[in-house]
């Protein structure tokens, strides 16, 4: 019902042109790599619809201390108004202008084009920070992207967020849980700096939300709302007259027929997931091989956060004058959802909002008419909501409540929201960092709380980190923790590939089960020198795993600015595992003779995921912890490992002697 697809006419994607932005699942909006063209960088930057209101911006900055940017994607608003502010002054004397963004993708892409149009690459003057990763300089960097749970951390450390003269948080209409912290934060520093300026910049027209917030009583906050022309052509809509039952299979016969009907022009599919696309593309090389032959060739195209930055980048490469691209990419539909009543979050496939799906058509009108088909009735559309929930409705806040206490804030229902959080899910998060001991029962942060405020991970995984030396497993740990940081270390195509795959996957197993296959991976991955050949001949993703190696690093600087004392357990998978439960005891689980699962808090029906080691045996213990679950036709379970019931019962649970 989340599924679209849009059609391009001619020149809209071909030479000299680009697909300016594609929503993804984590790499959310990526932005363009317009290619090279004959016209002057100044003279493309003078032709976006932005430019008639430089002017405009600048004064308003000037003359208002909170400035609600209105465009549509793709007026140019996230390279350009920071451009505007630096070339104006507001980045001399060591002062930064940051621009935020709710994902990391669209951090670094729209990093390197700001870069490219100011001469430059990332980590000069434009530079970037996403967790994990800073390609930035103090000493050169006068325009930071970053995402904006990085510039909330970066508070902890500096309250007043000092080194910032303009602060622009972009795409605040998806209304992530950092945000709104963050705008909630900001809120509060504007009262102490007035020389700092905040750009709220949406591509919505709920802009009044925003100026209520800022200059709502008690101490309202000058601020105004200046509104930019978008770039937009007609987009003809088509729905279907009937549901369909798979919806894929409807996309690729619809790709097919636009094909075989239209002369030039670019295809993009949004779908839910990796695991459609893979099936999309699939579909689509059996569709186009049965074609008869063409003038344009149709060159079937992946676009998720699995791939490569390269990869990802090359979808926006124009099209050779004898093919057509279909780019077949992951949308915002997947989200994380918190059910307070069993105390779980898992991501959940549901409906997009009305405000989303008119968002989405509008990127087949960006440079010319363009079609738009929806993948389900007019009846449906009008179903759907309106606008999609704000994030901190319905997402587990322990991390964001840990960092608000880090940062003074105990009274949590008196902070000026956006959206007010529930009730329930602030009671449910305060009493799993009791239980963490991040906090104590008064509510006061503990030392422990204090470290696990700064690092980069959620309360579990830092807790394990923590904990580690307790139990003599930090090496280890580090590792295990790194791993399940990244995704889809393991590569298991469809068909006989993926039957020779999984034989190869089965070299790294544990039989306790994920965790520690995951540390199998890693450790044979480093001894073998970080091959990428290696990688390749054993169904690895050599991407993932140099990432791992990277976090790996960081995370271990964590460890030795806490004097967390780091050693191995020499192969001791006992005390791996139950310095695991001391994090994750939350996230327990019980086998069941059907073959379920049920978890130790609401006794939810729990499934195990395809992917997992545990997938078709039954732990002799009987009992599992997990890192995550998701949720699609069923709750699975993700990343299991299988530990003893006493260790689940005790509170504290202590380390056993080998």
């Amino acid at each position: 019902m989340s599924t679209s697809l849009q059609f391009w006419k001619p020149g809209t994607l071909g030479p000299g042109s680009s697909l300016d932005r594609i929503s993804g699942e984590e790499g959310g909006l990526l932005a363009s790599a317009i290619p090279l063209q004959a016209q002057s960088i100044q003279a493309q930057r003078d032709r976006l619809p932005i430019a008639k209101h430089k002017d405009n911006l600048v004064y308003c900055v000037e003359n208002h201390q909170v400035v609600i940017v209105v465009g549509q994607t793709g007026c140019g608003k996230t390279t350009q108004i920071p451009q505007y502010l630096h070339e104006t002054g507001w980045s001399t004397g060591g002062r930064v202008i940051a621009c935020t963004q709710p994902r990391r993708v669209a951090v670094t892409s729209v990093a390197a084009r700001t870069a490219y149009e100011m001469g430059s690459v990332a980590g000069e003057e434009v530079g970037y920070t996403i967790r994990f990763e800073d390609v930035s300089t103090k000493e050169l960097t006068r325009i930071c992207y970053m995402t904006d749970g990085v510039l909330f951390r970066e508070a902890l450390l500096d309250p007043l967020l000092s080194r910032f003269s303009v602060i622009m948080v972009d795409e605040a209409h998806e209304r992530s849980v950092y945000t709104d912290l963050l705008l909630a934060i900001l809120k509060k520093v504007c009262r102490k700096r007035p020389s700092l300026r905040i750009i709220v910049s949406s591509a919505t027209l709920d802009a009044t939300a925003f100026l209520e917030f800022f200059s709502s009583l008690p101490d309202p906050i000058d601020s105004i709302i200046v509104s930019l022309e978008g770039r937009a052509y007609p987009v003809q809509m088509a729905y279907l007259e009937e549901p369909t039952e798979d919806y894929v299979r409807k996309a690729v016969e619809t790709v097919i027929s636009i094909h075989g009907q239209h002369g030039k022009g670019d295809i993009l599919v949004f779908l839910t997931g990796r695991e459609e696309i893979d099936r999309c593309l699939e579909e689509l090389v059996d569709g186009i091989s049965s074609l008869p032959e063409k003038r344009l060739k149709l060159r079937p195209m992946a676009l998720h956060s699995g791939l490569t930055m390269a990869e990802q980048m090359e979808v926006f490469e124009p099209s050779p004058s004898d093919s057509r691209k279909v780019v077949v990419a992951t949308n915002i539909a997947e989200v994380r959802m918190y059910d307070g009543s069993v105390g779980l979050s898992s991501l959940k496939v549901v409906p997009i909002s009305q405000a989303s799906a008119i968002q989405r058509a509008g990127r087949a009108g960006r440079t010319s008419e363009g079609l738009c088909y929806r993948l389900y009735t007019f009846s449906d559309y009008n179903e759907l909501p309106s606008v999609t929930m704000p994030e901190i409705t319905r997402t587990e806040l322990s991390s964001a409540i840990l960092q608000l206490k880090a940062l003074g804030i105990d009274n949590f229902m008196k902070l000026q929201w956006l959206t007010i959080p529930p009730s329930e899910s602030i009671a449910q998060s305060l009493s799993s960092l009791i239980i963490h001991s991040v906090i104590d029962n008064d509510g006061r942060l503990t030392s422990l709380g204090t470290k696990v405020a700064e690092i980069p991970l959620d309360v579990k995984a830092a807790c394990v980190l923590l904990d580690s030396q307790k139990f003599r497993c930090g090496e280890e740990i580090l590792t295990i923790i790194a791993m399940t940081a990244i995704q889809d270390v393991f590569i298991i195509p469809a068909g006989a590939a993926g039957a020779t795959a999984e034989l190869e996957r089965r070299k790294f197993t544990a039989e306790e089960g994920d965790h520690l296959t995951l540390l199998n991976a890693y450790n044979a991955f480093v001894g073998h020198g970080q091959s990428s050949s290696w990688c390749k001949s054993h169904a690895l993703s050599f991407r993932a795993l140099s990432r791992a190696v990277s976090i790996r690093s960081q995370l271990k600087k964590y460890m030795k600015r806490f004097d967390v004392q780091i050693e191995s357990c020499q192969g001791d998978a006992k005390r791996l595992r139950q310095c695991l439960v001391n994090g994750y005891k939350q996230n327990g689980a019980r086998w069941i003779a059907d073959g379920t699962y049920r978890s130790i808090r609401g006794n939810t029906v729990l499934h195990v995921h395809p992917n997992s080691t545990l997938f078709t045996r039954k732990p002799s213990s009987g009992w599992v912890i997990f890192h995550d679950i998701e949720e699609t036709k069923k709750i699975q379970m993700s990343i299991i490992t299988e530990v003893e019931p006493e260790w689940l019962l005790t509170q504290e649970n202590e380390p056993h002697a080998s």
